[in-house]
């Protein structure tokens, strides 16, 4: 009963894993880190003022950041990491 949970759990962290990886990637792309934390800022930002509240969890994954708010519990489910995690690990890069 608890292997689909945890089977669940374990994919949705390689997911969230592999989004650290994808904006490492973007951040060589575009040439400096601090662009990419500077467009994730922005996106956060525009999310927090206009969030869709009882949206669909199912969709969720088709956007660059989380647009639901107030479901911590649903964290655990999510495929993206905290946007706040992200932007900090593009400004470690930009000082390393």
């Amino acid at each position: 009963m608890l292997a689909p949970v945890a089977a669940i759990l374990i994919q949705k962290a390689v997911s969230r894993a592999r989004e650290f990886y994808a904006d490492r990637d973007g951040a060589v792309f575009a040439g400096n880190p601090l662009y990419l934390a500077s467009a994730l800022q922005k996106l956060e930002a525009g999310v927090s003022q206009i969030p869709l509240n009882g949206g669909d969890m199912a969709t969720a994954h088709m956007f660059i950041v989380n647009p639901f708010r107030g479901q911590s519990l649903m964290n655990l489910f999510s495929t993206h990491p905290p946007t706040e995690e992200r932007i900090r690990r593009l400004k470690e890069m930009a000082v390393s």
